[in-house]
């Protein structure tokens, strides 16, 4: 089952075996994740697109939100695939190659959404706090800028990920207990010293994911205490703008809390499932929540998503 190369310890391809202990319910299981991952298709896709179309959403909250919605696209495409591959054609197999691209694109996408959380944040904390120079701070070579910092930051904290995978020697061992490839779950696989990948993942994930949840917290802080300060009408306005994003951070940062504490400390003492069980949880249940928290939310979305997707609209052709 196993193909060495001659020059390398790396197997020619990993065994997925889906959610160990659960492959009688991997039918049951498809259902729902299919049914997820086609609304967050839809939900980000359309968000998107009633951004690109419509100029008048072409503003800071609504440029972030557009990104957050393609990361999303992303995280879920590049996993749920791959997992209903599994449940439903029984199809195990993954390369070494294609398993290190899986590896790279998860990790991506997971610490450059935490970066548009972030600049989510401090759009907020300006609009509310500063608004008189908002227009002015978050010019469209500002926001760009962070679109293209937040890409390159992940890109150096993930890339090394693939170069650490490959420097370990895996003597025959190629089944991994997982329906996709992630870092530790693909290191635990090797037969030598994976402390570095260790020590690197957590750095990497508190450098950035973990400093990124502290500085939203401090911005919301701030922005809590001059909420406090205005009149009730305006209090219960500035509100409800920051509900719906404080909602997709606790959708982001919870079940990954969760899935990595999980991951790393409670392999001896929880089922062998429910780490995978969660994993599977944050790839795809964010990305559907997602648009639809800030469709019902956003005034302004609803209306453009009803203007465009209206009869009226379909049948003009406008």
């Amino acid at each position: 089952m196993l193909t060495v190369n001659s020059t390398s310890s790396h197997p020619s391809f990993f065994l997925l075996i889906g959610i160990p202990g659960l492959e009688a319910a991997h039918t049951a299981i498809s259902i729902p994740l299919c049914v997820m991952y086609l609304i967050a298709l839809l939900g980000n896709s359309t968000v998107i697109f009633i951004i690109i179309r419509e100029h008048s959403l072409h503003e800071p909250m609504y440029i972030f939100l557009s990104m957050l919605a393609a990361t999303d696209l992303i995280l879920c495409s590049c996993t749920v695939p791959r997992a209903l591959a599994l449940y439903w054609f029984h199809i195990r197999e993954v390369s070494f190659g294609g398993c290190l691209t899986q590896v790279f694109f998860i990790h991506f996408s997971f610490v450059l959404e935490s970066a548009i959380l972030l600049a989510m944040a401090f759009d907020r904390y300006f609009a509310i706090c500063n608004p008189l120079k908002y227009g002015t701070i978050l010019t469209n070579s500002v926001i760009r800028n962070i679109g293209v910092l937040g890409t390159i930051r992940s890109l150096c904290a993930v890339t090394p990920y693939v170069y650490l995978l490959k420097r370990l020697s895996y003597c025959g061992a190629n089944v991994i207990p997982h329906t996709f490839c992630k870092h530790m779950g693909v290191a635990r696989v090797a037969c030598t010293d994976i402390t570095i990948n260790i020590i690197y993942g957590l750095t990497v994930a508190l450098l950035t994911t973990g400093f990124d949840f502290i500085f939203i917290v401090v911005s919301y802080v701030l922005i809590l205490r001059a909420v406090l300060r205005l009149p009730s009408d305006a209090r219960l306005k500035a509100f409800s703008t920051c509900a719906s994003h404080v909602c997709v951070i606790l959708l982001f940062y919870i079940p990954a809390f969760f899935s990595c504490l999980a991951h790393r400390f409670g392999q001896k003492t929880l089922p062998v499932h429910i780490p995978v069980l969660l994993a599977n949880l944050y790839v795809v249940f964010p990305p559907m929540l997602n648009p639809i928290i800030y469709g019902v939310k956003t005034k302004e979305i609803r209306q453009r998503v009803i203007r465009v997707f209206s009869p009226k609209a379909l049948i003009s052709g406008h």
